[in-house]
């Protein structure tokens, strides 16, 4: 006689593509994320378009992901569609915005550092918790001018950048039938 017990759920894990479509390359996370969503993921892994609502993706991470990929422009002084991974990611330069009332709230500056710190403030303030492990998926960015389109570059890395994701998702486990 075998005993059940019911598969444990997995971690859930959340991408999220962050930027704003009419400035250009600030665009490739939605536009990343769109072709994530078009993949199988693994159970328990959301992709999602967040786009310019850095504040609903703050409270959102409250809602008890164990992994959140960020996808995002990110200007480092590199060659334009050079793809970057960040692991462990830390608010870092948005701290310089939050004053003693917390963040500065700027949907147009919800950078992933800005949703970080917001999420610390929303964490403390809510008794959530922030997700075990964040990691930002970056790519350079040719020109971030108002106008609809990726440049040549950022869309040719494109493909980098989902492997990329793609490597950072939990491996699904496949339950074998018991043998008698």
């Amino acid at each position: 006689m075998t005993d059940s017990y019911p598969a444990p759920e997995p971690p859930r894990t959340l991408i999220a593509g962050i930027g704003n479509i009419f400035l250009g390359d600030d665009g490739f996370g939605v536009e990343a994320v769109r072709r994530l969503a078009e993949q199988p993921l693994p159970e328990g892994v959301e992709a999602v378009d967040i786009g310019v609502r850095g504040v609903h993706l703050a409270y959102q991470l409250l809602d008890g992901y164990h992994t959140v990929v960020l996808l995002d422009a990110m200007a480092r002084g590199g060659d334009p569609g050079t793809v970057y991974l960040v692991e462990d990611a830390r608010v870092g330069s948005a701290r310089a915005d939050a004053g003693a009332e917390g963040p500065v709230l700027d949907g147009h500056r919800m950078s992933p550092d800005a949703v970080l710190a917001l999420l610390d403030h929303l964490s403390a303030g809510t008794g959530g918790s922030r997700p075990q492990r964040v990691v930002v998926v970056g790519c350079e960015p040719a020109s971030v001018a108002e106008g609809i389109g990726l440049s040549d570059a950022v869309a040719a890395s494109l493909e980098r950048a989902v492997a990329v994701v793609l490597d950072q998702l939990p491996i699904a486990t496949v339950q074998l039938p018991e043998t008698d």
